[in-house]
């Protein structure tokens, strides 16, 4: 599957928060369908988006993107957007009950990791059901992916 989204014309990444995988430890992530309105995937073609302050909730039964920022469309000066307006997330009631029972009970985050345009040209959003690092944790991720750039460099020059 990875092969055709590296191939497809249609599919592109608009925003991608990095930080996600070294602040949190990501268990689980979910595919979501956004609400928007034009003038936000007007902007989001030009790649206005922000999703690195953002985090996702689940509020009276339903899923919300809060503080994602799409940036203003130029062209829609009557019936622009909010930049960071709540933003209503699709996702089926299985999945719902999933994700309140995982931030509920077990303390976890809902953490949008990307946020791209899929093979249908459809704005899409992935969720991560992250846990909170500590810094020692943090700490001994860098040691390795350190001592793993070391080894991939050893065998360049071996080989």
């Amino acid at each position: 599957m990875a092969k055709k989204k590296d191939t497809d014309p249609n599919y592109k990444v608009i925003a991608e928060n990095r930080r996600a995988r070294h602040d949190y430890a990501i268990e689980d992530d979910l595919e979501c369908g956004i609400v928007l309105m034009g003038s936000e995937v007007k902007s989001l073609r030009n790649g206005g988006a922000n999703i690195a302050e953002s985090y996702a909730e689940v509020d009276d039964g339903e899923l919300w993107l809060v503080n994602g920022s799409i940036a203003p469309y130029e062209q829609a000066k009557t019936w622009g957007h909010d930049e960071r307006r709540r933003r209503k997330l699709l996702a089926s009631k299985k999945e719902l009950a999933r994700l309140w029972n995982a931030t509920q009970r077990k303390g976890m985050t809902l953490v949008p990791l990307v946020l791209y345009f899929n093979h249908k040209g459809l704005v899409k959003i992935k969720i991560g059901i992250a846990k909170g690092k500590k810094l020692h944790d943090k700490r001994a991720d860098d040691a390795k992916h350190d001592w793993k750039r070391q080894q991939a460099r050893l065998l360049r020059e071996r080989g």
